[in-house]
């Protein structure tokens, strides 16, 4: 396999790895306004962030990484995927250990 695709295969395990977290308390993905609320906006000013340091000279993407694939402004998908992939693995964290934490604390 290319060294291309590791960006996204990196990615894709981060989501499968947490998404049984789903399951505990409230859900992250049950309530996809909040979490859109809550990643979105984040997502949008690293991106701009990104793109005034990649115009600095201060930040690259290794195109050996990357597919080639690209939104506006030649910013690789992954890195738009990162910055709504990696929040909500951690949203999703966040929820599950706050809803075993309260349950142990119950008893």
């Amino acid at each position: 396999m290319s060294d291309r695709w590791q960006y996204l295969l990196v990615l894709a395990a981060c989501l499968l790895i947490t998404a049984p977290l789903e399951t505990f308390g409230a859900g992250v993905y049950r309530r996809w306004r909040r979490l859109a609320k809550s990643v979105l906006p984040v997502a949008a000013v690293f991106l701009v962030w990104d793109e005034v340091a990649v115009a600095g000279h201060v930040w690259t993407y290794n195109r050996a990484y990357v597919t080639g694939w690209q939104i506006p402004f030649e910013v690789p998908i992954e890195e738009l995927l990162f910055f709504i992939v990696i929040p909500i693995c951690a949203l999703l964290t966040y929820n599950a250990v706050g809803t075993i934490l309260e349950r142990v604390n119950r008893r």
